[in-house]
């Protein structure tokens, strides 16, 4: 008999894939940007850890990636800090995973691993939610400002990977509690005699 925690693991599974795709994006992985920019001739692509050509690091700067976009919306503070925040999509990652954790729990008949999936499920699609919103915020602007001053701007696929993480994520909380109050049976043992 299959356990009610299954669906709930498969769809915290899959979010804590989608959120390792897009929090190892450029400079890591050049395949997986968040967005894709040509400036001055040159093609600049964003990630969580820096930008093409950068070092991994945590926070940088737009006008150092982007030379010559003085005196806009991204050469402000707030723009500068708002890059730290990416870091929000390796947590919900790993929240993801301690989902998954305690959902093999939940599927080895046990329901209190899923209650505790679910419980980390939320957690792990709030922090989705708020990184995604951060995500929009930030290059949405950076789109604009480098389109109105010239260049040319593109949402990459690590965007779509943040929503599809998220999406997947709520669906998981919602069978996950559909799943605490599924039938677990204790497996029992028959003593060989």
């Amino acid at each position: 008999m299959a356990s009610p925690a299954w669906p709930g693991l498969f769809f915290c599974f899959a979010a804590m894939v989608l959120l390792i795709f897009a929090s190892i994006s450029v400079p890591v992985w050049n395949k997986v940007t968040f967005l894709n920019a040509t400036w001055d001739g040159a093609v600049v692509d964003f990630g969580a850890w820096g930008y093409t050509g950068s070092k991994r690091m945590l926070g940088y700067a737009w006008t150092t990636a982007l030379p010559g976009i003085q005196n806009t919306k991204l050469s402000q503070t707030v723009f500068h800090n708002l890059t730290f925040v990416l870091v929000l999509h390796p947590i919900a990652a790993a929240l993801a995973a301690l989902a998954v954790l305690f959902g093999l729990c939940g599927a080895s008949y046990s329901r209190i691993g899923t209650i505790f999936m679910s419980l980390a499920s939320s957690l792990a699609c709030l922090v989705t939610l708020v990184a995604f919103i951060v995500d929009l915020v930030m290059f949405g602007i950076a789109r604009s400002e480098i389109r109105s001053h010239g260049g040319s701007a593109e949402y990459g696929i690590a965007n779509w990977f943040t929503v599809a993480a998220f999406v997947s994520l709520l669906i998981g909380f919602c069978t996950g509690v559909c799943g605490i109050f599924g039938s677990y049976r204790e497996r029992r043992y028959a003593a060989k005699v």
